[in-house]
């Protein structure tokens, strides 16, 4: 069986009186529990024992052992000691149909046994994790885990990023053992391709702290992304510029389509998978290049806008500018000149204007004045002087 458990539970301490007029002598056993494939230990412990004929049988009758000598050719049972003070068997690769009582029998004027029941229990195996139908991003997935053998019944969990998933169980008595199922769903999502489930088996076959489990990795697919990567960030006449496609997606697409724009690809270009390389590049290679990936749940596309930058042209342009802005700035201070003149030109003429015209008036009240005075007369009006 290869599943040897060399561990047993005493349950119960069993006595009987086997004793015929004036003897005293008893047999005492124990029941005995293993776990399937396991050693399990029989003892028949003597009180008062003075040589009577001690018999061992098995649940089905058959004598094991009589008076220490083998009578049941099974190699799995072994005669571990044989003494006035108890009779002991091992019983090793312990099987289901082992399960019983077995009977250790004192022969005095009346005979007299006493059972010893052995019981085997059935620790699960690792459990059986299948996905009911493939997980989409966006929908549901269903995860079985299965323990077909186990006794007692085996209680299963379920357990994602350490937290505990409520699942549904159910269970099935076949013959001495029990089929054991549970099934868990939950929405999944792109980010959780690739996360682990683990499902949990336990009864109480195994060792203490022991426990049976299967991880089960999530496949969920998903529509791809597309992404361009370029070698560098500025490129010049001469140089080799290598475009990365970096595509996700599940499954993932194994064709890429690269394009440029409404024009052909140039000549020199060297498409290969992922990758898209132009060598001795020249500014007729400028425009928008496109790479595209598929699969069955979608299409994605990326956008690289190249530049070829020409080093005369861009010296050239460098060097025309100061020149603009001197001419400029020329430009300026001779409009602000002209603007500044005309000002005074208009100023001069208006304040010219005016004080010819306030002087006369001046001058014709003063000669009115002199008049009066020479006239000697008062009945001319008096004149005002205004100072504008």
């Amino acid at each position: 069986m290869g599943r040897a458990r060399r561990f047993q539970w005493p349950l119960l301490l069993l006595w009987a009186a086997a004793a015929g007029p004036g003897v005293g002598q008893e047999v005492q056993t124990e029941n005995v529990t293993v776990a399937e494939g396991g050693v399990a230990e029989i003892t028949c412990r003597l009180h008062q024992y003075d040589g009577s004929i001690v018999v061992i049988q098995n649940p089905a009758r058959q004598t094991l052992f009589f008076n220490g000598t083998r009578a049941l050719k099974d190699e799995r049972f072994q005669l571990e000691e044989f003494s006035p003070r108890r009779v002991r068997i091992r019983l090793s690769d312990a099987r289901l149909e082992d399960e019983g009582g077995y009977f250790c029998q004192l022969y005095t004027e009346d005979t007299h046994h006493q059972i010893a029941t052995l019981t085997v229990l059935v620790a699960p195996e690792n459990p059986v994790v299948e996905v009911r139908e493939q997980a989409v991003e966006g929908g549901e997935v269903e995860l079985s885990c299965l323990v077909p053998r186990s006794r007692p019944v085996a209680v299963l969990r379920w357990y994602r990023d350490r937290k505990e998933l409520k699942g549904v169980s159910s269970s099935r008595e076949n013959g001495k053992v029990w089929s054991v199922a549970s099934t868990v769903r939950f929405r999944v999502d792109r980010k959780d391709d690739g996360d682990i489930v683990i499902c949990e088996a336990q009864n109480q076959a195994l060792p203490s702290g022991h426990i049976k489990q299967t991880q089960y990795v999530l496949d969920v697919q998903y529509s791809p992304t597309a992404r361009i990567h370029a070698s560098q960030a500025v490129v010049r006449e001469g140089d080799t510029l290598v475009l990365t496609c970096a595509v996700t997606g599940n499954p993932r697409p194994n064709q890429i389509r690269w394009s440029r724009g409404n024009e052909s690809l140039p000549e020199r270009a060297e498409a290969f998978g992922e990758t898209l390389t132009l060598p001795g590049l020249v500014s007729a290679d400028n425009g928008t290049y496109t790479c595209e990936a598929s699969n069955k749940h979608g299409h994605a596309r990326a956008l690289y806008v190249l530049v070829v930058y020409d080093p005369g042209a861009v010296v050239e342009a460098q060097t025309s500018v100061p020149y603009a802005i001197v001419g400029g700035i020329l430009a300026l201070l001779v409009f602000l000149i002209i603007c500044v003149l005309v000002g005074m030109v208009w100023c001069s003429v208006r304040q010219k204007g005016s004080y010819l015209t306030h002087e006369a008036s001046g001058l014709d009240e003063q000669g009115e004045a002199r008049e009066a005075f020479l006239n000697g007369s008062d009945g001319h009006k008096r004149k005002e002087e205004f100072f504008i």
